[in-house]
């Protein structure tokens, strides 16, 4: 006899799959304003979050957040774009649902990355038609609202910044798990956004986190985001097919939260084991760590400093144990087809999930061959998590 637990992952199969057959897919935008700044100020100094309400309709798959930003360059020296350029726009990303948990809390980098992993290609990119098609058609990128960005802004210069986000509540187009049942009245979701409070910085300084970075010595207190434009878009399911007088719904995928979440570490010493702990409660699909060696100058290598990084358990066994160039090689080349900007390192365990009965019974290793003052590491989170055991979990490892 099929067990009870069976029972349940059968009806939420079939739920899954009259959801797909019958109901409609809406793409509706729900928010859109512009902003701007004070002369001579960044705009997070007026605006530095903005709250975005979604609509109490369907069942909510996720959101598509498009930030148009100008970028007033009031200093005196030039200013280049960073790895992470236009996806630092926004420094954090969060979405509290109904039930007021917290399903996402992270960077921009960190959304943007994830949407590179999950469509495996860099996100929101186009190949060049002269040197990535064989056609005398001309496809290649041609249009300006998609993810774009100057390379270089003169001193006294303006530049406008376009970025997009896709910021998912169900995993996937095909698996609903943490999609949002929003037909209620009487409870509000939140979409938080926030702009980068600062996006421009000095040379020879930390620029992981910024969008510019000056060409040359000289303050950049005047480089600002003097003005954004956002605009969002909600993405539901609507007209859900009913069974027996109630509307049908997967059960499991909605006790399910999908989480993307973010943290920092520090005091990581040269050529010892950093152990990084993973929380409680939960289902890991994926890590992604930035090292940055030196905090002050904020340097990140392409392998030369890491010895390597593991995944060991409680009993000090390694699972895997590989070098940089493997990691990049089987995690990124084979995955989409590039390298992640220098530093960055994706974990996937999408295949099998990193499963964590207990804090700590699983962590993420970093032998690191350079480690300067202040080295920390940047880490982005995504995975499953049970609603009702959600609030017995751990928070985030944090040092």
């Amino acid at each position: 006899m099929a067990t009870d637990q069976q029972n349940v992952a059968q009806l939420n199969a079939v739920a899954r799959a009259a959801i797909k057959a019958r109901a409609v897919k809406f793409t509706q935008s729900i928010f859109a304003n512009t902003f701007t700044a004070p002369a001579n100020q960044n705009i997070s100094n007026s605006q530095p979050v903005v709250n975005v309400v979604p609509r109490n309709v369907g069942l909510i798959k996720g959101f598509w957040v498009k930030v148009v930003a100008t970028v007033t360059n009031g200093s005196a020296v030039q200013i280049n774009l960073t790895d992470l350029g236009p996806s630092n726009v926004l420094s954090q990303i969060q979405f509290n649902d109904l039930q007021n948990n917290t399903r996402i809390q992270t960077t921009g980098w960190h959304v943007h990355l994830i949407n590179t992993i999950k469509g495996r290609q860099p996100f929101g990119a186009s190949l060049v038609r002269t040197t990535g098609f064989d056609s005398p058609i001309n496809y290649g990128s041609n249009w300006n609202g998609e993810i774009s960005a100057p390379s270089s802004i003169a001193a006294a210069g303006t530049g406008t910044v376009t970025m997009w986000y896709h910021v998912p509540l169900a995993y996937s187009e095909d698996d609903l798990r943490g999609a949002v049942y929003a037909n209620v009245v009487n409870a509000t979701m939140q979409l938080n956004l926030t702009f980068n409070p600062i996006p421009v910085v000095a040379n020879g300084t930390d620029s992981t986190s910024a969008i510019y970075v000056a060409n040359a010595a000289g303050s950049v207190a005047l480089a600002v985001i003097s003005a954004a434009t956002v605009t969002v878009y909600q993405i539901y399911m609507d007209q859900l097919p009913v069974a027996n007088g109630a509307v049908l719904l997967p059960i499991l995928d909605l006790a399910t939260i999908y989480e993307l979440k973010n943290t920092v570490v520090t005091a990581i010493v040269p050529n010892q084991e950093f152990p990084i702990q993973y929380a409680n409660f939960r289902d890991f699909l994926s890590t992604i760590g930035v090292f940055v060696n030196t905090q002050a100058t904020g340097a990140r290598g392409v392998g030369a400093d890491v010895n390597y990084w593991a995944l060991q358990s409680a009993n000090f066994t390694n699972i895997w144990k590989k070098e940089p160039a493997l990691i990049a090689l089987e995690q990124e080349r084979n995955a989409i087809q590039a390298d992640f900007p220098p530093g960055c390192y994706y974990f996937g365990s999408r295949e099998k999930p990193i499963s964590t009965v207990q804090y700590g019974n699983m962590q993420l290793i970093l032998n690191a061959l350079t480690a300067g003052a202040g080295a920390y590491v940047l880490l982005g989170y995504e995975d499953f998590a049970l609603v009702q055991t959600l609030s017995m979990a751990g928070s985030l490892a944090a040092s």
